[in-house]
């Protein structure tokens, strides 16, 4: 296999340097701005340290601040969006294996419904939601964010393309000739061979609840049940009476971060391909 011209490879490096350095100065940012005061905030160079950092102390100013209620919104956000993450990549797992794998009328046009799903911006949704939460009387409690959360049409669209191509037919047919059923078939063999699709279908789906801001806003009046975003945002509605709060959204900001990146880390290495490879003799 030849390489291609070092002209070609230099191109190729500099675009994925000019990238890294878009995507990592704002966190870079974040990071020195978390050791700053309020006052340093706005009175010292903003990609460089102030004379005095307190990085640990700020953050414990964070966590401490109202009694621990930055903590609770931490918790909030990790119950919504762990939740949320596991039920949505299940179900579209589910929905996806079913729309892949198994023929039945009205099939395609279901799955058109998703792709329609797909299109339909979640802001457009949020107050019809209101409105059946309210008239449910679900409405300012962790159901009203959890319940849509749970599906990701998204999730049911690439779990229903990487089905069809990653789960072989005949491996199916054989464990049914040995016996399995279609539960287990599913359980055993579908989920094994989808973890690529539902690795990202669950990384995707926890960074847009845990990022998600106005549905939350519509959904909570009660401050107790806030997630981080909204929690932040709360504050900075206050900041101007209260400036210390510039410090502790920032400080609050870099902490929201910390579990998105430790998740990235951690799950990346499960995006292989070629985990059919082998599984079905020639």
């Amino acid at each position: 296999m030849t390489r291609p011209p070092v002209r070609y490879r230099i191109i190729t490096a500099s675009l994925l340097t000019i990238a890294a350095i878009y995507f990592l100065v704002p966190v870079y940012w974040l990071i020195v701005s978390a050791t700053k005061s309020s006052a340093d905030l706005f009175g010292t160079f903003g990609f460089w340290f102030s004379d005095h950092p307190r990085p640990v102390g700020h953050l414990i100013d964070v966590l401490t601040y109202d009694h621990g209620i930055y903590v609770r919104w931490f918790g909030n956000s990790l119950l919504y969006a762990g939740i949320g993450a596991v039920c949505a990549t299940l179900l579209s797992a589910a929905a996806g294996y079913a729309l892949a794998k198994f023929p039945f009328r009205g099939r395609e046009a279901i799955f058109n419904l998703v792709l329609a799903g797909v299109l339909i911006p979640g802001t457009a949704l949020a107050l019809p939601l209101y409105f059946l939460f309210s008239s449910m009387g679900l409405s300012n409690t962790y159901w009203a964010v959890l319940i849509p959360s749970v599906v990701s049409p998204f999730g049911v669209y690439l779990c229903r393309i990487y089905a069809a191509a990653a789960v072989p037919d005949s491996l199916l047919e054989a464990a049914r000739i040995d016996g399995a059923g279609e539960a287990r078939i599913f359980a055993g063999l579908g989920l094994r061979l989808m973890t690529p699709a539902l690795v990202t279908v669950f990384l995707f789906q926890f960074v847009h609840i845990w990022n998600n801001y106005f549905l939350p806003l519509v959904m909570l009046a009660d401050s107790d049940l806030y997630p981080i975003q909204l929690g932040l945002t709360s504050w900075t509605g206050y900041a101007d009476r209260q400036p210390v709060l510039y410090q502790y959204t920032v400080g609050g900001a870099f902490l929201s971060v910390v579990p998105l990146m430790v998740l990235m880390t951690v799950l990346q290495r499960y995006w292989r391909t070629g985990l059919t490879e082998g599984s079905v003799k020639a």
